[in-house]
């Protein structure tokens, strides 16, 4: 979801997909063609997978992080209000 709470187009997630799995084929061929011995090859294919693996990880972490304090702050807009409530019904 974007920053307004309205889910994304399906034409942009289906472009982030295939925009993913374009970048991964092409770093896979580029690794396949490069004149280096097999475990070199090896190696980066294992660094490339894990750095990958720590993106979305990362990604993740921000987003629920954003959305843990929105809900904070939507509780104490709330709590705030009832407050504010209570002191003008008693005025």
């Amino acid at each position: 979801m974007n920053q307004n709470g309205q889910p994304h187009s399906s034409a942009w997630v289906t472009f982030t997909y295939a925009s993913f799995a374009a970048s991964a084929f092409l770093v896979a061929i580029g690794i396949f063609f490069l004149p280096i011995d097999l475990w070199m090859k090896g190696y980066l294919t294992m660094g490339i997978v894990m750095l990958i693996q720590t993106c979305i990880t990362l990604t993740k972490t921000v987003r629920d992080n954003h959305e843990s304090s929105r809900l904070v702050n939507r509780i104490e807009d709330a709590k705030a209000e009832r407050l504010l409530m209570e002191v003008s019904k008693a005025a």
